[in-house]
């Protein structure tokens, strides 16, 4: 099947939908019980955002689980692998933080999209702080975690320019304004954290993009088979 491509519910709801799923591989192997709690209620969080959002754009069951790699519309940020903890914070940063600024913007607006945004903002404020907390600890920690967290930041880089790339259907938002807002309060708290901003890819080096296009990185293929797995395995069933 392939969904609407102008409907800007279906990239955003791939997005929560995907990160979720990431989240939700900590289950059982976070650092301590605590964090696996706040991980999974983040995920959580995603899920219902992402329901909400494919059920505008068609059947929410049939959009996660039985769409083919290159129709899916999210941004490779969120398909990147957990990694160790500092990896799963600084992508946790880059994208809670674009996605409170992006909510912010939508709850102002009069569209189908106006509704969860004015409740997903409160969330997402939630997830950005959370991951504004980490960053702090690990940037002023310890030698190793600083180390762990620059490296983390570092590599997850040349994903962030893609998630101010328009989004088809949402023509108007104002995405250079975002994107310097966004800059503004990520630079504010690495700086807090004893961190660097990490600079642009150098000449020749590689830059992510084309997730809206629905090109993707290795790694998803696998999150999808896992993801996808018992669905198509057991088609029609109920529970």
């Amino acid at each position: 099947m392939t969904p609407h491509p102008t409907t800007p519910a279906l990239p955003l709801g791939d997005d929560a939908l995907i990160l979720s799923h990431r989240l939700g591989e900590w289950a059982g192997n976070a650092p301590v019980l605590e964090e696996e709690v706040a991980l999974a209620n983040i995920a959580l969080d995603l899920l219902g955002q992402a329901r909400i959002l494919l059920s505008l754009a068609g059947d929410e069951d049939e959009l996660a689980y039985l769409r083919e790699e290159r129709h899916f519309r999210n941004v490779q940020l969120v398909e990147q692998p957990n990694g160790d903890f500092a990896h799963t914070i600084a992508r946790q940063l880059y994208f809670s933080t674009y996605q409170e600024l992006l909510y912010d913007h939508l709850a102002t607006t009069d569209t189908p999209l106006t509704p969860l945004a004015g409740k997903a903002v409160k969330e997402t404020a939630y997830h950005r702080d959370h991951a504004t907390q980490w960053t702090l600890r690990l940037g002023d920690g310890t030698d190793e975690s600083h180390t762990r967290m620059q490296r983390a930041l570092d590599a997850l880089w040349r994903f962030t320019g893609e998630l101010f790339d328009p989004v088809d259907g949402l023509d108007d938002a104002p995405w250079q304004p975002l994107r310097d807002e966004w800059t503004t309060r990520i630079t504010g708290t690495l700086e807090r954290a004893t961190l660097t901003v990490p600079e642009g890819p150098r000449h020749g080096a590689w830059t992510a993009g084309g997730g809206r296009q629905g090109l993707h990185t290795e790694p998803f293929g696998r999150l999808l088979a896992e993801m996808q797995h018992l669905h198509r395995s057991h088609p029609g069933a109920t529970w």
